[in-house]
């Protein structure tokens, strides 16, 4: 009868001590749904911004000079479809000797500053001879004139020297 009673109360133990779920599935989902309708949403809103043109078109031929160079260059914008504020550019300065070739990609990030992502190639005879000298990477351009004129940041050549390179609109 012992034995009976103690198998009766380890039974009632096992029992009662048994693993339950403690978080209903339902209640996950339910959350699950919530951030992908939140973030449906914000992807929405991030799309009508990026499509929509926050600053001046630059698209066409621009005056494109360097201060050592006595004759002005052009550099053509072109608009990338699909992208607001965003241009492949090149463009060609030369006079005798000197010349200087951009090619690349320009993004407008402010009413102040483009930042351009390609490749600067200058050959002016005064520094090194007329040496080739190519900027590569990205690099700033910035106005302080209200956007009539776009300076490169990056000035100091490869001689050492500072470069005046710009893009007037």
């Amino acid at each position: 009868m012992k034995n009976f009673l103690v198998a009766i109360i380890v039974s009632a133990l096992l029992i009662s001590c048994s693993k339950k779920e403690v978080t209903p599935s339902s209640v996950q989902t339910d959350s699950t749904k919530i951030i992908d309708s939140i973030n449906a949403v914000r992807t929405k809103i991030n799309d009508s911004i990026r499509s929509k043109n926050s600053f001046k078109d630059f698209s066409g031929d621009h005056k494109f000079t360097h201060n050592l160079i006595k004759n002005a260059g052009t550099i053509h914008f072109k608009k990338i479809d699909g992208e607001s504020d965003h241009y492949t550019v090149s463009g060609f300065i030369k006079s005798g000797k000197n010349s200087v070739d951009i090619k690349g990609f320009m993004a407008v990030v402010s009413n102040k500053h483009m930042n351009f992502t390609g490749e600067i190639t200058q050959s002016i005879s005064e520094n090194d001879n007329g040496k080739p000298y190519t900027r590569k990477g990205t690099k700033t351009f910035a106005s302080k004139d209200g956007g009539k004129t776009y300076r490169l940041q990056d000035m100091v050549n490869g001689s050492g020297f500072v470069d005046y390179i710009d893009i007037h609109f």
